[in-house]
Protein backbone atom coordinates (compact mmCIF):
# COMPACT_ATOMS: atom_id res chain seq x y z
CA UNK A 1 0.00 0.00 0.00
CA UNK A 2 1.32 3.43 -0.91
CA UNK A 3 1.64 5.56 2.20
CA UNK A 4 0.79 9.28 2.25
CA UNK A 5 3.82 11.52 2.51
CA UNK A 6 3.90 15.26 2.98
CA UNK A 7 6.50 18.02 2.63
CA UNK A 8 7.24 18.18 6.38
CA UNK A 9 7.87 14.43 6.55
CA UNK A 10 10.23 14.68 3.59
CA UNK A 11 12.26 17.51 5.11
CA UNK A 12 12.48 15.82 8.52
CA UNK A 13 13.69 12.53 7.09
CA UNK A 14 16.10 14.29 4.70
CA UNK A 15 17.63 16.29 7.56
CA UNK A 16 18.19 13.14 9.62
CA UNK A 17 19.73 11.41 6.62
CA UNK A 18 22.10 14.34 6.08
CA UNK A 19 23.24 14.18 9.71
CA UNK A 20 23.85 10.46 9.29
CA UNK A 21 25.94 11.16 6.18
CA UNK A 22 28.02 13.74 8.05
CA UNK A 23 28.92 11.18 10.67
CA UNK A 24 29.70 8.41 8.21
CA UNK A 25 33.26 7.18 7.97
CA UNK A 26 35.17 6.35 4.82
CA UNK A 27 32.95 4.17 2.60
CA UNK A 28 34.43 0.79 1.67
CA UNK A 29 34.18 0.50 -2.08
CA UNK A 30 33.36 -2.76 -3.87
CA UNK A 31 33.59 -2.61 -7.66
CA UNK A 32 31.44 -5.71 -8.09
CA UNK A 33 32.09 -9.02 -9.83
CA UNK A 34 35.77 -8.99 -10.78
CA UNK A 35 35.24 -11.75 -13.33
CA UNK A 36 32.78 -9.64 -15.32
CA UNK A 37 34.48 -7.53 -17.96
CA UNK A 38 32.91 -4.24 -19.07
CA UNK A 39 34.15 -1.76 -21.65
CA UNK A 40 33.05 1.86 -21.34
CA UNK A 41 31.46 3.50 -24.39
CA UNK A 42 31.32 6.96 -22.80
CA UNK A 43 33.67 9.19 -20.83
CA UNK A 44 31.27 12.05 -20.08
CA UNK A 45 27.56 12.32 -19.19
CA UNK A 46 25.43 15.43 -19.77
CA UNK A 47 21.98 15.42 -18.15
CA UNK A 48 19.56 18.01 -19.56
CA UNK A 49 16.99 18.17 -16.78
CA UNK A 50 13.48 19.38 -17.63
CA UNK A 51 12.54 20.17 -14.04
CA UNK A 52 8.86 20.34 -13.16
CA UNK A 53 7.17 17.59 -15.16
CA UNK A 54 7.35 17.74 -18.97
CA UNK A 55 4.14 16.48 -20.62
CA UNK A 56 5.00 13.73 -23.13
CA UNK A 57 1.91 14.41 -25.26
CA UNK A 58 2.99 18.04 -25.65
CA UNK A 59 6.64 17.35 -26.49
CA UNK A 60 8.13 14.11 -27.84
CA UNK A 61 5.05 11.86 -28.04
CA UNK A 62 2.22 13.97 -29.51
CA UNK A 63 -1.30 12.59 -29.84
CA UNK A 64 -4.35 13.89 -31.70
CA UNK A 65 -4.33 17.69 -31.80
CA UNK A 66 -7.47 19.42 -30.52
CA UNK A 67 -7.51 23.21 -31.10
CA UNK A 68 -8.88 25.47 -28.40
CA UNK A 69 -12.58 26.29 -28.42
CA UNK A 70 -14.46 28.04 -25.66
CA UNK A 71 -16.53 25.61 -23.57
CA UNK A 72 -14.93 22.58 -25.21
CA UNK A 73 -15.06 19.15 -23.54
CA UNK A 74 -11.86 18.83 -21.49
CA UNK A 75 -11.70 15.06 -21.92
CA UNK A 76 -11.31 15.49 -25.70
CA UNK A 77 -7.94 17.21 -25.35
CA UNK A 78 -4.90 14.95 -25.77
CA UNK A 79 -2.41 17.42 -27.29
CA UNK A 80 -2.69 21.18 -27.59
CA UNK A 81 -0.03 21.47 -30.32
CA UNK A 82 0.12 20.12 -33.86
CA UNK A 83 2.66 17.39 -34.56
CA UNK A 84 5.67 18.04 -36.80
CA UNK A 85 7.95 15.57 -38.64
CA UNK A 86 11.42 14.65 -37.39
CA UNK A 87 14.50 13.28 -39.11
CA UNK A 88 13.00 9.78 -38.68
CA UNK A 89 10.28 8.66 -41.08
CA UNK A 90 6.90 8.37 -39.36
CA UNK A 91 8.11 9.83 -36.04
CA UNK A 92 6.69 13.18 -35.01
CA UNK A 93 7.38 15.68 -32.26
CA UNK A 94 5.12 18.40 -30.92
CA UNK A 95 5.18 21.76 -32.68
CA UNK A 96 7.94 23.97 -31.35
CA UNK A 97 10.55 21.21 -31.18
CA UNK A 98 11.46 21.14 -34.86
CA UNK A 99 15.20 21.68 -34.31
CA UNK A 100 15.56 18.82 -31.86
CA UNK A 101 13.50 16.73 -34.27
CA UNK A 102 16.08 17.34 -36.99
CA UNK A 103 18.85 15.73 -34.89
CA UNK A 104 16.81 12.70 -33.78
CA UNK A 105 18.72 10.61 -36.32
CA UNK A 106 21.73 11.04 -34.03
CA UNK A 107 20.09 9.46 -30.98
CA UNK A 108 17.31 7.41 -29.39
CA UNK A 109 13.81 8.45 -28.31
CA UNK A 110 12.42 6.56 -25.30
CA UNK A 111 8.64 6.86 -25.05
CA UNK A 112 8.01 4.45 -22.19
CA UNK A 113 9.63 5.71 -19.01
CA UNK A 114 7.36 4.86 -16.06
CA UNK A 115 7.91 6.90 -12.90
CA UNK A 116 7.65 5.29 -9.47
CA UNK A 117 4.53 5.11 -7.31
CA UNK A 118 5.46 7.37 -4.38
CA UNK A 119 2.00 8.17 -3.07
CA UNK A 120 0.86 11.81 -2.97
CA UNK A 121 2.95 13.32 -5.74
CA UNK A 122 5.59 15.83 -4.69
CA UNK A 123 8.02 17.09 -7.32
CA UNK A 124 10.90 16.98 -4.87
CA UNK A 125 10.34 13.31 -4.01
CA UNK A 126 10.16 12.22 -7.64
CA UNK A 127 13.21 14.33 -8.48
CA UNK A 128 15.03 12.72 -5.54
CA UNK A 129 14.04 9.29 -6.90
CA UNK A 130 15.16 10.14 -10.44
CA UNK A 131 18.54 11.58 -9.44
CA UNK A 132 19.50 9.02 -6.76
CA UNK A 133 17.57 5.91 -7.94
CA UNK A 134 16.26 5.54 -4.38
CA UNK A 135 12.82 6.26 -2.98
CA UNK A 136 12.90 8.73 -0.10
CA UNK A 137 13.23 8.60 2.83
CA UNK A 138 16.54 6.80 3.34
CA UNK A 139 18.42 6.42 6.60
CA UNK A 140 21.42 8.12 4.98
CA UNK A 141 21.58 10.75 2.23
CA UNK A 142 21.62 8.80 -1.03
CA UNK A 143 24.24 10.09 -3.46
CA UNK A 144 23.21 11.86 -6.66
CA UNK A 145 24.06 9.85 -9.79
CA UNK A 146 26.64 12.52 -10.63
CA UNK A 147 28.35 11.89 -7.29
CA UNK A 148 28.46 8.13 -7.87
CA UNK A 149 30.07 8.73 -11.26
CA UNK A 150 32.56 11.21 -9.80
CA UNK A 151 33.51 8.69 -7.10
CA UNK A 152 33.67 5.58 -9.28
CA UNK A 153 35.27 7.04 -12.40
CA UNK A 154 37.23 9.99 -11.06
CA UNK A 155 37.98 13.06 -13.16
CA UNK A 156 38.69 13.02 -16.89
CA UNK A 157 40.76 16.12 -16.24
CA UNK A 158 42.06 16.54 -12.67
CA UNK A 159 41.51 20.31 -12.86
CA UNK A 160 37.85 20.22 -13.96
CA UNK A 161 35.34 19.25 -11.21
CA UNK A 162 33.98 15.77 -11.87
CA UNK A 163 30.37 16.78 -11.08
CA UNK A 164 29.10 20.15 -12.27
CA UNK A 165 25.55 21.39 -11.74
CA UNK A 166 24.38 24.30 -13.90
CA UNK A 167 21.26 26.41 -13.53
CA UNK A 168 19.58 25.46 -10.25
CA UNK A 169 19.34 28.17 -7.63
CA UNK A 170 18.51 27.43 -4.01
CA UNK A 171 17.01 30.83 -3.34
CA UNK A 172 13.69 30.00 -5.01
CA UNK A 173 10.87 27.60 -4.21
CA UNK A 174 11.52 24.33 -2.41
CA UNK A 175 15.21 24.91 -1.76
CA UNK A 176 15.64 22.49 1.15
CA UNK A 177 13.94 19.66 -0.72
CA UNK A 178 16.20 20.25 -3.72
CA UNK A 179 19.31 20.25 -1.54
CA UNK A 180 18.35 16.79 -0.27
CA UNK A 181 19.43 15.11 -3.52
CA UNK A 182 22.00 17.63 -4.79
CA UNK A 183 24.60 15.91 -2.65
CA UNK A 184 27.24 13.21 -2.58
CA UNK A 185 25.82 11.99 0.73
CA UNK A 186 28.07 9.49 2.47
CA UNK A 187 30.54 9.46 -0.46
CA UNK A 188 32.01 12.78 0.73
CA UNK A 189 31.81 16.41 -0.35
CA UNK A 190 34.67 16.14 -2.84
CA UNK A 191 32.30 14.13 -5.05
CA UNK A 192 29.40 16.54 -4.68
CA UNK A 193 28.27 19.11 -7.25
CA UNK A 194 30.23 22.21 -8.23
CA UNK A 195 27.34 24.68 -8.50
CA UNK A 196 27.00 27.28 -11.24
CA UNK A 197 23.55 28.85 -10.73
CA UNK A 198 23.97 31.29 -13.64
CA UNK A 199 26.13 30.12 -16.58
CA UNK A 200 26.54 33.70 -17.84
CA UNK A 201 28.49 34.32 -14.63
CA UNK A 202 30.31 30.98 -14.67
CA UNK A 203 33.71 32.62 -14.56
CA UNK A 204 32.79 34.15 -11.19
CA UNK A 205 32.56 30.60 -9.81
CA UNK A 206 36.27 30.03 -10.36
CA UNK A 207 37.87 33.35 -9.41
CA UNK A 208 38.00 35.59 -6.32
CA UNK A 209 35.23 38.18 -5.92
CA UNK A 210 35.82 41.61 -7.46
CA UNK A 211 38.14 43.66 -5.25
CA UNK A 212 39.76 40.62 -3.61
CA UNK A 213 43.36 39.85 -4.58
CA UNK A 214 44.73 36.32 -4.68
CA UNK A 215 46.57 36.61 -1.35
CA UNK A 216 43.41 37.68 0.45
CA UNK A 217 41.52 34.85 -1.24
CA UNK A 218 44.11 32.38 0.05
CA UNK A 219 43.62 33.79 3.56
CA UNK A 220 39.86 33.38 3.28
CA UNK A 221 40.38 29.79 2.15
CA UNK A 222 42.36 29.02 5.31
CA UNK A 223 39.79 30.82 7.47
CA UNK A 224 37.06 28.72 5.91
CA UNK A 225 38.94 25.54 6.86
CA UNK A 226 39.11 26.77 10.47
CA UNK A 227 35.39 27.52 10.46
CA UNK A 228 34.64 24.00 9.27
CA UNK A 229 36.28 22.57 12.36
CA UNK A 230 34.08 24.77 14.57
CA UNK A 231 30.86 24.07 12.63
CA UNK A 232 28.44 21.15 12.69
CA UNK A 233 30.87 19.39 10.35
CA UNK A 234 33.56 19.72 12.99
CA UNK A 235 31.29 18.54 15.79
CA UNK A 236 29.35 15.77 14.02
CA UNK A 237 31.32 15.03 10.87
CA UNK A 238 33.70 12.11 10.76
CA UNK A 239 37.38 12.66 9.96
CA UNK A 240 36.74 11.26 6.49
CA UNK A 241 33.88 13.71 5.83
CA UNK A 242 35.91 16.71 7.07
CA UNK A 243 38.89 15.71 4.95
CA UNK A 244 36.62 15.21 1.96
CA UNK A 245 35.19 18.70 2.41
CA UNK A 246 38.68 20.17 2.53
CA UNK A 247 39.69 18.26 -0.59
CA UNK A 248 36.69 19.72 -2.41
CA UNK A 249 37.90 23.22 -1.49
CA UNK A 250 41.40 22.40 -2.69
CA UNK A 251 40.03 21.18 -6.03
CA UNK A 252 38.17 24.47 -6.50
CA UNK A 253 41.36 26.37 -5.64
CA UNK A 254 43.34 24.32 -8.20
CA UNK A 255 40.79 25.18 -10.89
CA UNK A 256 41.09 28.87 -10.05
CA UNK A 257 44.76 28.87 -11.06
CA UNK A 258 44.41 26.70 -14.19
CA UNK A 259 44.22 27.58 -17.92
CA UNK A 260 41.03 25.44 -18.07
CA UNK A 261 39.19 28.11 -16.06
CA UNK A 262 38.79 29.97 -19.38
CA UNK A 263 36.17 27.40 -20.39
CA UNK A 264 33.79 29.04 -17.92
CA UNK A 265 34.04 32.39 -19.72
CA UNK A 266 31.23 32.36 -22.30
CA UNK A 267 32.35 35.75 -23.60
CA UNK A 268 35.11 33.89 -25.43
CA UNK A 269 32.53 32.03 -27.53
CA UNK A 270 32.12 33.33 -31.13
CA UNK A 271 29.05 35.57 -31.38
CA UNK A 272 27.30 33.43 -34.00
CA UNK A 273 27.50 30.37 -31.76
CA UNK A 274 26.69 32.31 -28.57
CA UNK A 275 23.53 33.76 -30.12
CA UNK A 276 22.18 30.30 -31.01
CA UNK A 277 22.53 29.13 -27.43
CA UNK A 278 21.39 32.37 -25.82
CA UNK A 279 17.73 31.60 -25.09
CA UNK A 280 18.25 32.27 -21.38
CA UNK A 281 20.06 30.53 -18.53
CA UNK A 282 19.26 27.03 -19.77
CA UNK A 283 20.49 27.71 -23.28
CA UNK A 284 23.73 29.22 -22.02
CA UNK A 285 24.01 26.26 -19.66
CA UNK A 286 24.06 23.97 -22.71
CA UNK A 287 26.83 26.09 -24.19
CA UNK A 288 28.83 25.90 -20.97
CA UNK A 289 28.27 22.13 -20.85
CA UNK A 290 29.71 21.81 -24.35
CA UNK A 291 32.77 23.89 -23.45
CA UNK A 292 33.35 21.91 -20.23
CA UNK A 293 32.96 18.61 -22.08
CA UNK A 294 35.71 19.72 -24.43
CA UNK A 295 37.90 20.35 -21.36
CA UNK A 296 37.28 16.90 -19.89
CA UNK A 297 34.32 17.24 -17.50
CA UNK A 298 32.94 13.93 -16.25
CA UNK A 299 29.28 14.61 -15.31
CA UNK A 300 27.35 17.80 -16.07
CA UNK A 301 23.72 18.56 -15.21
CA UNK A 302 21.98 21.47 -16.92
CA UNK A 303 18.49 22.26 -15.66
CA UNK A 304 15.62 24.47 -16.76
CA UNK A 305 15.37 24.88 -12.96
CA UNK A 306 12.62 23.73 -10.65
CA UNK A 307 10.50 26.42 -9.08
CA UNK A 308 6.87 25.65 -8.09
CA UNK A 309 4.32 26.79 -10.70
CA UNK A 310 7.07 28.01 -13.04
CA UNK A 311 8.56 26.45 -16.16
CA UNK A 312 7.37 22.90 -16.88
CA UNK A 313 5.28 22.93 -13.67
CA UNK A 314 2.20 23.86 -15.69
CA UNK A 315 -0.68 23.79 -13.22
CA UNK A 316 -2.40 26.40 -15.36
CA UNK A 317 -1.75 28.16 -18.67
CA UNK A 318 -0.15 24.94 -19.86
CA UNK A 319 -0.33 25.66 -23.58
CA UNK A 320 1.00 29.22 -23.46
CA UNK A 321 3.70 28.30 -20.94
CA UNK A 322 4.93 25.42 -23.07
CA UNK A 323 5.35 27.69 -26.08
CA UNK A 324 7.97 29.57 -24.07
CA UNK A 325 9.62 26.44 -22.66
CA UNK A 326 10.03 24.92 -26.11
CA UNK A 327 11.56 28.12 -27.43
CA UNK A 328 14.01 27.96 -24.52
CA UNK A 329 15.25 24.41 -25.17
CA UNK A 330 14.78 23.66 -28.89
CA UNK A 331 17.71 25.56 -30.40
CA UNK A 332 20.29 25.00 -27.63
CA UNK A 333 19.68 21.25 -27.27
CA UNK A 334 19.85 20.70 -31.02
CA UNK A 335 23.00 22.83 -31.32
CA UNK A 336 24.66 21.00 -28.43
CA UNK A 337 24.15 17.67 -30.21
CA UNK A 338 25.38 19.06 -33.54
CA UNK A 339 28.45 20.67 -32.00
CA UNK A 340 29.45 17.55 -30.07
CA UNK A 341 28.90 15.41 -33.16
CA UNK A 342 30.92 17.73 -35.39
CA UNK A 343 33.95 17.66 -33.07
CA UNK A 344 33.72 13.92 -32.43
CA UNK A 345 32.90 14.33 -28.74
CA UNK A 346 29.41 12.84 -29.11
CA UNK A 347 30.87 9.36 -29.64
CA UNK A 348 32.18 9.36 -26.05
CA UNK A 349 29.57 11.66 -24.47
CA UNK A 350 26.16 10.40 -23.31
CA UNK A 351 23.54 13.17 -23.45
CA UNK A 352 20.20 12.55 -21.70
CA UNK A 353 17.10 14.76 -21.74
CA UNK A 354 14.55 13.81 -19.08
CA UNK A 355 11.95 14.97 -16.55
CA UNK A 356 10.62 13.53 -13.28
CA UNK A 357 7.21 12.62 -14.73
CA UNK A 358 4.71 13.63 -17.39
CA UNK A 359 1.31 15.35 -17.30
CA UNK A 360 -2.30 14.69 -18.22
CA UNK A 361 -5.29 17.01 -18.10
CA UNK A 362 -7.66 14.53 -16.46
CA UNK A 363 -5.65 12.06 -14.33
CA UNK A 364 -3.34 12.41 -11.32
CA UNK A 365 -0.96 9.46 -11.00
CA UNK A 366 -1.62 6.51 -13.29
CA UNK A 367 -4.45 4.08 -14.09
CA UNK A 368 -4.90 1.80 -11.11
CA UNK A 369 -2.74 4.01 -8.89
CA UNK A 370 -4.47 7.37 -8.88
CA UNK A 371 -3.66 9.70 -6.02
CA UNK A 372 -5.14 12.82 -4.46
CA UNK A 373 -5.84 15.43 -7.13
CA UNK A 374 -3.97 18.70 -6.71
CA UNK A 375 -5.57 20.73 -9.50
CA UNK A 376 -9.24 21.34 -10.26
CA UNK A 377 -9.99 20.69 -13.94
CA UNK A 378 -13.45 21.80 -15.14
CA UNK A 379 -15.34 19.43 -17.44
CA UNK A 380 -15.73 22.32 -19.87
CA UNK A 381 -12.79 24.55 -20.78
CA UNK A 382 -14.13 28.08 -20.62
CA UNK A 383 -10.76 29.87 -20.27
CA UNK A 384 -7.43 29.49 -22.07
CA UNK A 385 -5.63 28.91 -18.76
CA UNK A 386 -7.26 25.46 -18.51
CA UNK A 387 -6.06 24.43 -21.98
CA UNK A 388 -2.94 22.34 -21.42
CA UNK A 389 -1.62 19.31 -19.54
CA UNK A 390 -1.35 20.22 -15.89
CA UNK A 391 -1.94 17.17 -13.67
CA UNK A 392 0.94 14.87 -12.69
CA UNK A 393 1.00 11.68 -14.79
CA UNK A 394 3.54 8.92 -14.12
CA UNK A 395 2.68 6.13 -16.59
CA UNK A 396 4.11 7.49 -19.84
CA UNK A 397 7.12 9.80 -19.99
CA UNK A 398 9.49 10.62 -22.83
CA UNK A 399 13.29 10.81 -22.74
CA UNK A 400 16.04 11.39 -25.28
CA UNK A 401 19.50 9.83 -25.34
CA UNK A 402 22.38 10.69 -27.66
CA UNK A 403 25.95 9.44 -28.01
CA UNK A 404 27.99 7.23 -25.72
CA UNK A 405 27.23 4.05 -27.64
CA UNK A 406 23.45 4.64 -27.82
CA UNK A 407 21.77 3.73 -31.13
CA UNK A 408 21.22 6.45 -33.69
CA UNK A 409 17.79 6.93 -35.24
CA UNK A 410 16.06 4.64 -32.75
CA UNK A 411 12.67 4.71 -31.00
CA UNK A 412 12.04 2.55 -27.94
CA UNK A 413 8.70 1.96 -26.21
CA UNK A 414 5.19 3.11 -26.96
CA UNK A 415 2.24 4.79 -25.26
CA UNK A 416 -1.46 4.50 -26.06
CA UNK A 417 -2.92 6.93 -28.58
CA UNK A 418 -6.07 7.41 -26.50
CA UNK A 419 -6.49 8.58 -22.90
CA UNK A 420 -4.98 7.47 -20.67
CA UNK A 421 -1.87 7.78 -22.85
CA UNK A 422 -0.03 5.20 -20.78
CA UNK A 423 2.93 2.96 -21.60
CA UNK A 424 1.86 -0.14 -23.54
CA UNK A 425 5.23 -1.44 -24.83
CA UNK A 426 8.68 -1.86 -23.24
CA UNK A 427 8.24 0.01 -19.93
CA UNK A 428 11.48 1.43 -18.53
CA UNK A 429 11.91 2.31 -14.85
CA UNK A 430 14.46 4.37 -12.99
CA UNK A 431 16.82 1.54 -11.97
CA UNK A 432 17.08 0.54 -15.64
CA UNK A 433 17.80 4.14 -16.65
CA UNK A 434 20.56 4.44 -14.06
CA UNK A 435 22.21 1.14 -14.94
CA UNK A 436 22.00 2.02 -18.63
CA UNK A 437 23.96 5.19 -17.83
CA UNK A 438 26.42 3.29 -15.66
CA UNK A 439 26.81 0.67 -18.41
CA UNK A 440 28.06 3.31 -20.85
CA UNK A 441 30.75 4.19 -18.28
CA UNK A 442 31.74 0.59 -17.64
CA UNK A 443 30.30 0.52 -14.09
CA UNK A 444 29.05 -2.92 -13.06
CA UNK A 445 25.50 -3.37 -11.70
CA UNK A 446 26.65 -4.86 -8.38
CA UNK A 447 29.00 -1.95 -7.58
CA UNK A 448 28.45 -0.81 -3.98
CA UNK A 449 29.98 0.78 -0.92
CA UNK A 450 29.69 -0.48 2.64
CA UNK A 451 27.92 2.05 4.81
CA UNK A 452 26.29 1.45 8.20
CA UNK A 453 27.74 -2.08 7.98
CA UNK A 454 25.66 -2.93 4.92
CA UNK A 455 26.18 -2.61 1.17
CA UNK A 456 24.63 0.40 -0.53
CA UNK A 457 24.40 -0.19 -4.29
CA UNK A 458 24.31 2.21 -7.22
CA UNK A 459 20.78 0.90 -7.86
CA UNK A 460 18.58 -0.63 -5.11
CA UNK A 461 20.02 -4.04 -4.13
CA UNK A 462 22.20 -3.89 -7.25
CA UNK A 463 19.31 -5.16 -9.36
CA UNK A 464 19.21 -2.42 -11.98
CA UNK A 465 19.69 -3.79 -15.51
CA UNK A 466 20.83 -1.83 -18.53
CA UNK A 467 18.36 -1.66 -21.42
CA UNK A 468 20.64 -3.33 -23.96
CA UNK A 469 18.21 -2.68 -26.83
CA UNK A 470 19.25 0.97 -26.62
CA UNK A 471 22.85 0.15 -27.61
Amino acid sequence: MIQPFNRRDFLTKASLASLAAMGAGAPILNFGNKAEQMVASADTVILLWMAGGMAHTETFDPKQFTPYEKDMDANRVLSTFKSVPTALDGIHFSEGLEKIGKVLDKGTLIRSYVAADLGFILHSRHQYNWHTCYEPPQTVAAPHIGAWIAKLKGPNNPVIPSFIDIGQRFTVGESEELKAFHTAGFLGNEFGPFFIPDPSQGLDSVRPPIGMDLKRFEGRNQLYKNLINKSAWGEVGSDYQKESLQRSMEQAYMLLNSPEAKAFNLKDEPKESYDIYNTGRFGLGCLLARRLTEQGARFISVTTEYEPFVGWDTHENGHTRLEKMKAMIDGPVAQLIKDLDKTGHLDRTLVILASEFSRDMMMEGRPGATVKEQVAQPDKISEMKFYGMHRHFTDGCSMLMFGGGIKRGNVYGKTADERPCKTIENPVRIAEIHQTIYHTLGIKPDTNVEIEKRPFYTTPDGKGKAVMELF
